[in-house]
C-alpha cells in the first residue's frame, strides 16, 4: 500500500501542534497568576504570597521549558512539509513569526531568569516588573501567533499573484475577521486553564493538610476568577460561532452535523455522521435549537454540508463530536465553578472533601476542552490550508514522499515522548515536594489538617506525608 504524504504531514502537524498547544494555554494563564501574586507580596509583605508565587514559579518553569522545545519543531516542518504554501505565504507569515520573537519570545526570556531566579538578587520592585514582562510577553505572543492563524482562516489584506500572497494591508491582514474572537478566547481559555490546574493542586494540598493558610487563599482566588471566566468563556464562544457562521459557514455546518440547508435547524445532540451517505445516523435533537443559537431566530437558515462539492468537505465526524466535547466539558466547568460559590455561603468550601476532590479531578478539563476546541477550528477548515484560496494539497511540498513523513512523524512521537515524560517526572516532583509545612512562618496559624476520603484517588505520592 502506497503512504499518503498528505495525510501522513497533515498527522505530524496535528500531533506536533496538539501537543505543543497544551504548554501555551497553561502558561498565558500562569504568567498572570504569578504577577499577581508577587504584585500582592510587594504591596503587603503577607509570605503566604510569597510562598505560592515560589512554588507556582517552580511549576512554570518546568511547563514553560516544555512548550519552548515542543514549539520549536513547528516552525520546521513549514519547510519539510508544507514548502509550496511557506513560500507562498512568506509575504506575510515571514514578518509575522519574526515579530513575535522579536517582541515576545526576547521578551519573556530576558525576564524568565530574573524571575526565577532574582528574589533575593534584584531589589522587590525590579523582580515583580520582571514578573509583569513575563505574562505581557505570553500576551504578545498569543497576539502574533493568533493574528498568522487567524489569517489562515479568514484571509483578507493580501492577494495571490503567480502563486505567492502580496500583502495589499497589513492593518486588513493582522486583524483579519476572526483574529478578534479567537485571541479572546484563547486568551479565556489560558486563564480558565491555569485557574483550574491552581485550584485543583491547591485543593488537594488543603486534603492532606500543608500550608493551608496560603493553598485557602489560592484556591479561594482561582474559583472567583473560574466564577466570572467561565460564563464568559460561553458567552464568548457564542460570539465566535457567529463569526464562523459568517466567513466559514461550512465548518459551521459539520459542527451541527447539518447536510442541508435549513430553517429552523434542530440541535442534535446525538449523531452519527456519515460522509459516505451525506447524512446522519441515529440523530437525537431539539427541534429549531440549532437555528436558534446560530441566528438568535426559531426560523434563521443555518448552512448545510451540501452547498460545497464532497471532496471540499471537512471530515464530519471529528469536527463534530470535537465540538460536543468542548461545549460539554465547558458547561461543566461553569457549573463546577457556581457550585464553590454556593459552598461559600455556610463556609463548607474549604471542608466539603467531595468538593475538592472534584476540583483535584477537574484540573485536566480545561486541557481536554482546549485541545477539543483545537481540532474544531482546524479539521473544521480542511480541505483549506488557506480558506477557499489554497488547498492542503497544494501547499505540500513537492517532492515529500510518504517514507520520509512517517519516518519524521514516528520520530517526532518518539522525541515527544521522552520530553513529555521527562517534563511530568519533574513537574510531579515539584508538586509533590511543594507547599511543605516546613516552610510556613512560625507566627502564623496552623489549621488542623484533613485527611482525603479516599487515599487512592491522589496521583502523587503521599507516603511523606503519612497520607
Amino acid at each position: 500500500m502506497e503512504l499518503d504524504p498528505l495525510l501522513l504531514s497533515r498527522l505530524q502537524f496535528a500531533f506536533v501542534v496538539a501537543f505543543h498547544a497544551i504548554f501555551p494555554i497553561f502558561t498565558i494563564g500562569l504568567a498572570t497568576y504569578l504577577a499577581l501574586l508577587n504584585g500582592l507580596f510587594f504591596k503587603t509583605g503577607n509570605p503566604a504570597w510569597k510562598r505560592l508565587a515560589e512554588f507556582w514559579a517552580k511549576v512554570f518553569a518546568v511547563v514553560f521549558g516544555m512548550g519552548v522545545v515542543s514549539g520549536i519543531v513547528m516552525s520546521f516542518q513549514f519547510g519539510t512539509n508544507w514548502s509550496n504554501f511557506s513560500q507562498a505565504s512568506a509575504n506575510f507569515l515571514g514578518p509575522m513569526l519574526s515579530y513575535e520573537v522579536i517582541t515576545a519570545f526576547f521578551l519573556e526570556a530576558g525576564f524568565l531568569g530574573v524571575l526565577l531566579f532574582g528574589r533575593d538578587k534584584v531589589p522587590p520592585g525590579a523582580h515583580l516588573f520582571a514578573a509583569l514582562m513575563v505574562a505581557l510577553g505570553t500576551f504578545i505572543s498569543s497576539f502574533w501567533i493568533l493574528s498568522a492563524n487567524s489569517w489562515m482562516h479568514t484571509p483578507q489584506g493580501t492577494e495571490l499573484i503567480d502563486g505567492t500572497f502580496h500583502v495589499t494591508s497589513w492593518w486588513a491582514a493582522i486583524f483579519n475577521p476572526s483574529f478578534p474572537y479567537r485571541l479572546g478566547h484563547m486568551l479565556l481559555a489560558s486563564f480558565i486553564t491555569g485557574g483550574f490546574v491552581v485550584a485543583g493542586v491547591s485543593a488537594w494540598y488543603l486534603l492532606i493538610g500543608r500550608d493551608q493558610l496560603a493553598n485557602r487563599k489560592a484556591l479561594s482566588m482561582s474559583l472567583w476568577l473560574l466564577l466570572v471566566l467561565t460564563p464568559a468563556q460561553a458567552v464568548l464562544g457564542d460570539f465566535h460561532g457567529l463569526n464562523t457562521l459568517e466567513h466559514q459557514p461550512t465548518k459551521v455546518a459539520a459542527m451541527e452535523g447539518n447536510w442541508e440547508t435549513q430553517s429552523g435547524a434542530p440541535l442534535l445532540l446525538f449523531a452519527l455522521p456519515d460522509r459516505d451517505i451525506q447524512g446522519n445516523h441515529f440523530e437525537i435533537a431539539i427541534p429549531k435549537m440549532a437555528s436558534l443559537i446560530l441566528t438568535h431566530s426559531f426560523d434563521g437558515e443555518v448552512p448545510g454540508l451540501k452547498e460545497v462539492p464532497k471532496d471540499e468537505q471537512p471530515p464530519v465526524w471529528i469536527t463534530f463530536w470535537s465540538f460536543r466535547i468542548m461545549v460539554a466539558l465547558g458547561f461543566l466547568m461553569i457549573a463546577v465553578a457556581f457550585y464553590g460559590l454556593w459552598l461559600r455561603r455556610d463556609e463548607r468550601l474549604y471542608r466539603h472533601r467531595v468538593y475538592l476532590q472534584t476540583l483535584r479531578l477537574m484540573s485536566i478539563t480545561p486541557f481536554i476542552a482546549a485541545l477539543a476546541g483545537w481540532f474544531v477550528t482546524e479539521t473544521g477548515r480542511a480541505p483549506w490550508l488557506v480558506y477557499g484560496v489554497m488547498t492542503h494539497a497544494e501547499g505540500l511540498t513537492p517532492s515529500l514522499t510518504g517514507g520520509m513523513a512517517l519516518f519524521t512523524l514516528i520520530g517526532y512521537m518518539a522525541v515527544y515522548a521522552v520530553v513529555f515524560y521527562a517534563g511530568v517526572f519533574y513537574l510531579t516532583r515539584v508538586v509533590r515536594g511543594g507547599m511543605l509545612d516546613t516552610e510556613r512562618e512560625p507566627d502564623e496559624q496552623v489549621e488542623r489538617p484533613m485527611r482525603p476520603f479516599s487515599a487512592t484517588h491522589i496521583p502523587f505520592d503521599t507516603e511523606r506525608q503519612g497520607g
